[in-house]
């Protein structure tokens, strides 16, 4: 079978594939193919994914299709995310090589990925947090996750010609992005199609968002943000499905919706899902386990990310500040006084755009097109409906009032007053 133009692989062909590809076969034991044990596991919205153990090794091949998976060929969706995936892949895995799988191969025109299969116990983090299990480590290695990847592609490290390099190689993931403006900047505030939500009970609360000025004022500058802020490569996508976890690993999966974005973006996106993950606790509670010691966990683990990622991306800032970015010049920001003013601006300015966004992507997944498994296995709607209701008034409120808040801290003690 020839693989020289675009085929979507079925565990078969998949097979011969291996066997025809040295970067892969070499892992996993290929030429004894008999052995191959190949799972399809792809739960999510956009790609197949199989699951490869051979005699002496296992890995991951991940698809991407020409078409929205969940929806069908009626959304069609390029392939070409796969190279920007594989790319982000690369270049945030040699930034943070102990948050992000190894590649092992890339075929564009087949749209194919090989990498490092996460082996159990790892599981999908939103999995962990909807069965209330505590991970230890998850602010310290996702905050240093993020500082590094963060840090490392923004004009803090670069020079103006790379970055713009960088900007010109993503600006080809358009579709991606153009999705992203849809779904969460736009769909929620109007009449569409696609938005659904727990239906009697939020009807009018669904209709407040789009009758909302003040919420579409602040969803515009946001959306303007997002296409227009070229500030470092993000994920694009970070929420807690495209994170695996262990009790000591976290790994952080999928950027296929990576561009050259707002930092604030990712940040905003995990630590909104960690929001969304503490309003649906009570849904998830149960006779002998109120979840009161877990969300009290999940507030703990918001505020460290958030105050550890501002400790580490400082101190990368500090510790490069006479290299080669250009976004502050050694010898223009050249006295502690006037570093320290222009870091403390940039860090306030940063947490307002990550609590914006992340209120942004908490309204989405309670009136938009694709939810969460948080609240969705609440099987009771009217129980369901309470936490996302909650959950919503935080949210609206939060971005309409984020710039009010000097700290971390702050927003933990509002989202208690809400709950």
């Amino acid at each position: 079978m020839s693989f020289e133009e675009f085929t979507p692989l079925n565990e078969k062909s998949l097979v011969d594939y291996i066997k025809a590809t040295p970067a892969l076969s070499s892992k996993i034991g290929a030429d004894k193919s008999d052995d191959l044990v190949i799972k399809e596991v792809g739960d999510g919205n956009l790609n197949f994914v199989f699951i490869v153990v051979g005699s002496s090794g296992s890995l991951v091949i991940k698809q991407a299709l020409p078409y929205i998976r969940c929806i069908g060929e009626s959304w069609p969706m390029t392939k070409e995310r796969a190279y920007f995936e594989a790319t982000t892949l690369r270049k945030h895995g040699n930034l943070s090589p102990d948050h992000v799988p190894e590649v092992y191969h890339f075929d564009r025109t087949m749209a194919l990925i090989g990498m490092r299969y996460l082996e159990p116990p790892h599981i999908i983090l939103r999995k962990g947090l909807i069965a209330g299990i505590e991970y230890p480590f998850l602010a310290d290695h996702m905050s240093d996750y993020m500082a590094k990847t963060l840090f490392f592609t923004s004009l803090l490290y670069h020079d103006t010609t790379e970055h713009r390099r960088a900007v010109t190689e993503f600006c080809g993931n358009v579709e991606l992005c153009r999705l992203t403006e849809q779904v969460v900047f736009s769909d929620p505030y109007r009449v569409s199609t696609f938005n659904r939500w727990t239906s009697p009970y939020l009807d009018d609360d669904a209709k407040a968002v789009r009758e909302d000025s003040a919420l579409k004022l602040e969803i515009a500058e946001l959306k303007s943000m997002f296409c227009e802020r070229a500030q470092a490569l993000i994920h694009g996508d970070l929420h807690t499905g495209s994170v695996m976890v262990t009790q000591d690993s976290t790994q952080v999966i999928d950027p296929e919706f990576s561009f050259i974005g707002p930092m604030g973006f990712d940040i905003g996106a995990y630590l909104g899902n960690l929001i969304l993950a503490f309003f649906a606790q009570d849904g998830h509670a149960a006779q002998g386990n109120d979840r009161k010691e877990y969300k009290q966990w999940i507030l703990r683990t918001i505020e460290q990310t958030w105050n550890l990622f501002n400790k580490r991306f400082i101190a990368l800032w500090d510790q490069n500040k006479d290299g080669p970015g250009e976004a502050y010049l050694a010898d223009i920001y050249n006295n502690a006084e006037v570093l320290q003013l222009v870091q403390e601006n940039y860090m306030r300015n940063l947490l307002h755009d990550s609590l914006g966004f992340g209120a942004a992507k908490m309204i989405r997944r309670i009136v938009g097109v694709a939810h969460v498994e948080d609240f969705e296995s609440i099987e009771e709607d009217k129980r369901r409906a309470i936490c996302e209701k909650s959950a919503l008034e935080f949210a609206k409120m939060l971005l309409k009032e984020r710039r009010k808040f000097k700290s971390i801290g702050e927003v933990v003690s509002a989202i208690q007053q809400q709950s």
